[in-house]
């Protein structure tokens, strides 16, 4: 692109973000979350009570997971997800990490996550999943940078966790795609959403168990025809973390077509193992 062609796209995101701005101080709206009249301009519709609200993880996590390493320890048997068993033709067994991880196989080198999957930000991500809200998928891109920069996440290329092609045609777009693209952006690495695809659809079954949701992932994620992923690291985005299930199918497809290692990054990350399937990660 020229020099003009780039003064004219600044130019032009810095007109609409200040549009947005005005729209916002003459015709106040309420916060998505708790409807208290947003008092700032801004094109996140979320005031910055909710935004703090959410409970950014503590450094101290497993070295796999990224859960918080108290919770964990204090988790009951029954909370630690799905046995070992559960992806027995992962790349490696754990031999280190939490609780949950040890001696467990996956095909992921690790998982690192914002903040914890719990009251507003639940809301938050449903509000996103479902009405493409694009500043609020790039609020969390940017909180998700500094976690990578943190964390020392290095990556050679972005992959969005893909959703099935029926899914995605239905609702129109997909959620982690909206995360992941701005997210390369920050990091000045290449996006390639193409390289990984769904060929199985999630269940219609809306509560699963743990073995269950393994199970309907399995060999549901596979790398395009002609995808170019040998020797690469890659950064997988997805915008939460459960089982671990969907990174796992994930990072097993990508590792099978000469990925050289896969680490996963979500926006929220569920402490305990939820009842129900209410993302699409399991």
């Amino acid at each position: 692109m020229s020099a003009h062609g780039q003064f004219a796209k600044q130019l032009g995101m810095c007109l609409a973000t200040a549009s947005d701005a005005l729209v916002s101080v003459f015709y106040p709206a309420g916060c998505s979350l708790c409807e208290q009249l947003l008092t700032r301009a801004t094109r996140v519709p979320i005031c910055d009570e909710c935004l703090a609200s959410f409970a950014a993880l503590p450094l101290e996590v497993c070295e796999i997971c990224g859960s918080p390493l108290a919770a964990l320890f204090s988790a009951p048997v029954s909370d630690r997800g799905a046995p070992e068993s559960a992806s027995p033709d992962a790349e490696h067994t754990n031999l280190s990490g939490c609780i949950s991880c040890q001696g467990r196989t996956y095909a992921f080198e690790r998982v690192r996550s914002y903040a914890a999957y719990e009251g507003r930000l639940i809301r938050a991500i449903v509000l996103l999943k479902f009405e493409r809200i694009e500043p609020l998928a790039n609020w969390f891109a940017t909180r998700l940078a500094g976690v990578a920069k943190r964390d020392g996440l290095a990556a050679d290329v972005v992959v969005s966790v893909p959703l099935h092609r029926q899914r995605e045609r239905e609702r129109g777009y997909n959620q982690a795609d909206l995360i992941a693209r701005p997210l390369a952006r920050r990091l000045g690495l290449p996006y390639r959403p193409v390289l990984l695809m769904r060929t199985k659809p999630r269940p219609d079954k809306h509560i699963l168990s743990i073995s269950e949701r393994w199970e309907c992932v399995r060999g549901a994620f596979a790398t395009r025809q002609g995808s170019q992923v040998d020797n690469l690291r890659v950064l997988l985005v997805d915008d939460v973390m459960t089982t671990g299930a969907t990174l796992d199918s994930c990072a097993k497809a990508l590792r099978q077509a000469g990925a050289k290692s896969v680490i996963g990054l979500t926006v929220a990350r569920a402490i305990r193992q939820p009842a129900t399937g209410s993302s699409d990660d399991f």
